[in-house]
């Protein structure tokens, strides 16, 4: 329900997360959740190598969103940054 209300509200925004960045975060979950469930069964060793996967996942995840925040806080920087030049030209030219 919280992700479906921000999928929403970033569609409305303008920006919002990658298609990369959903699959890899679905993707690292579910193989997160197999490894506790891996560990609750004692199969220790699906469970480090699934868990290590999912960590894989959420790490790429993670770059992906940050990487998406700084670009659209650089283009805001640009636009408030040309923004500003052009008053001073228009009170000085």
């Amino acid at each position: 329900m919280y992700f479906d209300r921000a999928a929403g509200a970033a569609r409305r925004g303008g920006g919002g997360v990658s298609g990369f960045a959903k699959w890899t975060l679905g993707i690292g979950l579910l193989l997160m959740a197999a490894a506790v469930v891996c560990s609750m069964r004692d199969l220790i060793p699906a469970s480090v190598i699934t868990g290590i996967v999912g960590l894989i996942g959420l790490t790429m995840a993670g770059y992906d969103v940050i990487h998406d925040w700084s670009e659209r806080a650089e283009l805001r920087r640009r636009g408030e940054k040309a923004a500003a030049s052009g008053r001073d030209r228009e009170q000085n030219g």
